[in-house]
């Protein structure tokens, strides 16, 4: 999505004054994901955000109307393509009990080094709005359940394919994994190793036996 404002060259004393540039919307919010997952959304300032977004306040301000503006749209964005990558990183495994080492493993890589050590902008804005921002909240709880449902899903195609014993609770299993996938993304920000979180990973997928 691409915020049009005017591009045609314009003499300067016809352009209106304080037009802000035109910007792609979805590269400045992925800017603002990095630091408001790094640093939090108390810890980030609208000046914090002009230099991320390569954007002046005063944009910011007409595009977002103010810095709980900029992180909703953020949050959102940061859905988009996390569910997308998951999805794609699971789409290739026929089996349900596949799909979900492949979740599991999708976590781990995010969980370890510098992209562990960034974070993850849903545990950002659940542990520091969620209880005082009910639209925040909803966010949250939207996102949570989302990936709840994926894996719920693909324990389901398990039983049905055979890989996952029927025995299992899909909706029990789904959402200890939910816990545990959001556990490995707060670990990750302390700095642990690759082979940490793939370890943690395997023993994980000892809930499907």
């Amino acid at each position: 999505m691409v915020c049009m404002e005017t591009t045609a060259e314009t003499p300067q004393d016809q352009r209106p004054r304080g037009r802000p540039r035109a910007f792609d919307t979805d590269v400045a919010l992925e800017r603002a994901i990095d630091i408001f997952s790094v640093r939090g959304y108390h810890g980030t300032s609208i000046s914090d955000l002009s230099d991320a977004m390569q954007l002046t306040a005063g944009s910011i301000y007409k595009a977002f109307k103010d810095k709980r503006g900029v992180l909703l749209a953020a949050f959102d964005r940061y859905r988009v393509l996390r569910s997308r990558k998951l999805k794609a990183a699971i789409a290739p495994f026929p089996l349900g009990r596949d799909k979900i080492r492949a979740a599991l493993q999708f976590y781990a890589e995010a969980a370890h080094g510098e992209l562990g050590q960034r974070g993850c902008l849903v545990i950002a804005t659940a542990a520091e709005l969620a209880a005082s921002d009910p639209v925040a909240a909803e966010r949250v709880d939207v996102a949570h359940a989302t990936n709840e449902a994926v894996m719920k899903d693909c324990i389901l195609l398990g039983h049905s394919d055979g890989s996952v014993s029927t025995n299992i609770d899909a909706a029990d299993t789904a959402r200890a994994l939910l816990c545990l996938l959001q556990g490995m993304r707060i670990v990750g920000k302390t700095g642990s190793n690759r082979a940490e979180m793939m370890a943690v990973a395997d023993v994980a997928m000892k809930l499907l036996d």
